[in-house]
Order: structure tokens, then C-alpha cells, then sequence
């Protein structure tokens, strides 16, 4: 890796900047580097680090920030069962169960219900340390899920709404003393409640394009605020029903187990994975003449936010800057710190967000009795050396 990274280095494969002004941003928001600012390396990331593209994963450089939206080929994806090959013509959405109508809905029918923009970022619930590249923000094109279900008509006897993606593939499950293999379609759940919020969102496009086959074309799920997982790609049913969804990504995989005292007793208790966890890291530290900037990066849930702060060192908690072009209820939030009169030698800097309830990103201690790696948003202490 080298020392410094010039800024068309940095600015490469950048996002273009058309269609930003349906979202009220401006582009002068934008955090790009300044004429003659330059990266000031992270001495705690791995050697050789590899960014390329893979068959089953694609993780997002974040020191190469450079607007509020993260470019579509650049976008963080992850999945379980490949990249399923949907045509697009002969696509169909079902909806299917509790529902007054079943659906067969092309992707012409649902462009005609309207096409709303929601700016919405996220990341993978196993996103953590020391890249936390399985995230991104974007602005998604398409139509809110309750209008597809207004549509179909939903029973009073409904209660599970069950996203099922084109994605499938072979599961041994064990039961008891015996064990079947069969063939599973990707599938998550959310409750009446939430798919009927008004939130939840059929997406077809991702910053202003068709989606690509990595993010889920031709139709995919956005639940703002939720853990990845939540949003399904390649969606191609919704079944409605009454009774709870138990496939293995909604009931099994994707569970936290975290110890509670309660009376003076740990008890150990699992919880899915559902809205996005208070998190904030630092991307990015860069430097121009003797000052220095730090640029980081808030996800949560889309609960409103009282402050961000960050620390050098052992010094005290300093306010940060948020960037008004990224105040979005459920995008990626974006914000930085002046850094003035840095000593050479290597530093140590972290952030903290406070959310408008009063949550405080936990430390790493705060989260010791958290025993799977999922949903870390612990305070990410990062080190860099100034010469």
C-alpha cells in the first residue's frame, strides 16, 4: 500500500452526480478531497488488502468516499446461494397467501404504480473491523411495498409476510436424529406491522440505473433501517401468512446471543437480526499543509441523532461536523473533524454517535458479553502515523 494516495487516485470510479437534485443535495456537500490533500494511511489494516471484485462478495473501500451515494459497481453485496440469472421480460412478483387477489405483477406494472426515490444505506449485520466495507448508502428507485399489497388485498388473518428472492440452493437440515436435504429458496420475514408501515420498498433501480445481477435484478427488497439481510435480492414472491417464518437465514443464522443479568443472574438470550444497531467509524484521515481531516461514517435505524464526536488519543470527546447533504432519516450519515496541531508519531482516533433517546455507541467492553460477531457496532478505535 502506498503512503499517500493522490486525489485522482481517491476520486477514480467516483459516482456521477446526475439526478442528486431530487434528493435536495447539493454537490459543493460533497466530501471530496481538496487540490492538494492527501490520504493519510491506517497503520492497522492488513498488508496486501484486495479490493477486486469476488464471485460471492464485494466490499466497498471507504476510505474512497467522495459523495453521499456509494457508486453501483463499487456497492457492498453478499449472498448464500450465487447470483441467479433473471430475465427481465418474463419476470413476474407473486403475491401469494392471505391476500384478497394473488398477484402475477411484471416489472412494467410496477413502474406504471410510480417510481419514488428513497435515499437508504445499510450495511451487512456482520460488517465490523477492521474494513467495515460491507456498507453503502444509495438512491433507490421503485415503489413502497404497501402499495403492492393494498393492491392484492390483505386478509385480517395475516401476520407474516414472507420475501422469498430467486436465489436458492441445497440445505442439509437436521431434525432431532434425522437429516434432509432439500432445496430452499432464500427467504426473510417482517411482521404485519412492519410491511404495512409504509417504510418497506420495492426497489428497481440503484442511483439512477436498472439494477446490476449483484444487487438483485430485477427487484429487490429495501426494509430502511434493517441489517442487509433483511433486504432481499432477486425478489420474486411474497407470501402472506399467519403463522411465524422459521427458514434457516430468518430463525437460525442470523441471531445475536448476548448474556443479560437480570436479578444478579446471566441469562442468555437470542434476538434476530432486524433494524440497524447506533454505529459510527472513521473511513477515512486525510492531510493538507499542517492540518488534518477526519471523515467518518453513521448507520443506524433512522432514529434522529443529537451528536457525533470523535477523540484523539486520550483527549477529550470533540464534536464533529455532520454534512447536510447526507441528513437523510435513513441514509448513510456522513461527517467530519478538524484536526489541528498533530504531533508526529502514530495516534490513535475513534468516534462515538449519540442518538436523540439518549443511546451511546457502546465500547468494545460494553459488548464483551455479546458471544456471536454479528450486529458490532462498537466504537472502532483506528491508528494512523503523521510524519
Amino acid at each position: 500500500m502506498k503512503n499517500e494516495s493522490t486525489r485522482r487516485n481517491l476520486l477514480k470510479g467516483s459516482l456521477a452526480l446526475a439526478g442528486l437534485g431530487l434528493l435536495g443535495i447539493p454537490e459543493w456537500a460533497l466530501p471530496v478531497l481538496a487540490q492538494g490533500e492527501t490520504l493519510v494511511p491506517f497503520t492497522d489494516l492488513p498488508e496486501n488488502i484486495n479490493f477486486t471484485p469476488a464471485v460471492d462478495r464485494r466490499v466497498f473501500d471507504v476510505r474512497k468516499i467522495d459523495g453521499p451515494f456509494t457508486p453501483s459497481d463499487q456497492f457492498f453485496t453478499t449472498q448464500h446461494y450465487g447470483h441467479p440469472v433473471v430475465d427481465g421480460a418474463s419476470f413476474r412478483l407473486k403475491v401469494s397467501g392471505l391476500v384478497d387477489q394473488p398477484k402475477a405483477i411484471s416489472l412494467d406494472e410496477l413502474r406504471r404504480m410510480g417510481s419514488t426515490e428513497l435515499a437508504a444505506g445499510f450495511e451487512c449485520s456482520g460488517n465490523r473491523r477492521p474494513l467495515q466495507g460491507l456498507s453503502g448508502n444509495g438512491r433507490w428507485t421503485g415503489v413502497p411495498l404497501k402499495k403492492v399489497l393494498d393492491s392484492a388485498g390483505v386478509k385480517d388473518a395475516a401476520r407474516e409476510f414472507v420475501f422469498f428472492g430467486a436465489d436458492h440452493g441445497e440445505e442439509e437440515i437436521e431434525w432431532r436424529a434425522q437429516k434432509f436435504t432439500l432445496d430452499q429458496q432464500f427467504g426473510r420475514s417482517l411482521t404485519r406491522e412492519k410491511a404495512l408501515s409504509g417504510d418497506p420498498f420495492l426497489a428497481y433501480a440503484l442511483n439512477g440505473e436498472p439494477l446490476t445481477r449483484h444487487q438483485g435484478f430485477p427487484l429487490r427488497l429495501i426494509v430502511p433501517g434493517w441489517y442487509g439481510v433483511a433486504n432481499v435480492k432477486w425478489l420474486s414472491q411474497i407470501h402472506v401468512q399467519e403463522d411465524a417464518y422459521l427458514g434457516k437465514y430468518q430463525a437460525r443464522w442470523y441471531r445475536t446471543l448476548k448474556g443479560e443479568t437480570i436479578d444478579g443472574e446471566v441469562k442468555w438470550k437470542e434476538t434476530a437480526i432486524t433494524h440497524m444497531q447506533l454505529k459510527s467509524f472513521i473511513a477515512r484521515v486525510t492531510r493538507d499543509g499542517n492540518g488534518h481531516k477526519v471523515v467518518g461514517v453513521v448507520l443506524n435505524d433512522g432514529t434522529p441523532l443529537r451528536s457525533v464526536e470523535v477523540r484523539v488519543d486520550d483527549g477529550p470527546w470533540q464534536r464533529a461536523t455532520m454534512d447536510p447533504a447526507t441528513n437523510k432519516k435513513f441514509s448513510w450519515k456522513l461527517f467530519s473533524y478538524a484536526w489541528n496541531g498533530a504531533t508526529p508519531g502514530e495516534h490513535t482516533l475513534v468516534s462515538r454517535v449519540t442518538d436523540a433517546n439518549g443511546n451511546v455507541q457502546p465500547t468494545t467492553e460494553d459488548l464483551e458479553s455479546k458471544k456471536s460477531f454479528l450486529e458490532d457496532n462498537s466504537q472502532h478505535p483506528r491508528k494512523v502515523r503523521v510524519s
